[in-house]
């Protein structure tokens, strides 16, 4: 239990030297957008373009992809339901989000795991663009910090979940 408080001490401290940068404001603004990408929207639309592709190399992606996702969606909310961590703004006093959450609990981040998943797998078949896809699934993980919806274990534990699944997928579907 001692292991659990001194996570979640290192969390509150981490979280709250996020929220207290200089330039928070102009973050705030970033972190909406940014984590709007991680909405869903764009892995639907990737899916349909690799679909409308249909090369090889494409259809390798869209399968490992749905694979992954079936692995992942259902990791997550076993994960989700069974820890239920509180999001910030329930587990901190006089706190309050900059969005309002899509679900009550915050560990893991879903909007990580799934960025991460689609930069590992995107990544595995386009590895020109591994740096930019990191890149970004590392600031949608950021900008839910940014946001005030997820503790930087969360961010942390959603990025292994992601990376971890797509790999898994990867080696299923290539082997």
């Amino acid at each position: 239990m001692k292991l659990i408080q001194s996570i979640h001490q290192y969390d509150v401290s981490m979280f709250t030297w996020f929220l207290k940068r200089k330039h928070h404001d102009v973050f705030l603004r970033l972190s909406r957008a940014i984590s709007h990408t991680g909405d869903g929207h764009l892995y639907a639309l990737l899916a349909l373009l690799l679909y409308w592709l249909g090369t090889v190399e494409a259809n390798l992606l869209l399968y490992s992809v749905l694979l992954a996702f079936a692995v992942e969606r259902s990791c997550y909310f076993l994960i989700k339901n069974g820890c239920r961590r509180n999001r910030p703004a329930s587990a901190l006093q006089n706190f309050h989000s900059f969005i309002v959450p899509s679900d009550r609990f915050s560990f893991p981040s879903g909007h990580t795991s799934a960025a991460f998943l689609m930069a590992t797998l995107s990544s595995f078949f386009y590895p020109p663009a591994g740096i930019f896809l990191f890149g970004w699934a590392g600031l949608v993980g950021l900008s839910r910090i940014f946001l005030g919806v997820h503790f930087p274990t969360d961010i942390l534990m959603g990025g292994a979940l992601g990376t971890g699944i797509a790999l898994l997928s990867l080696e299923i579907v290539l082997s």
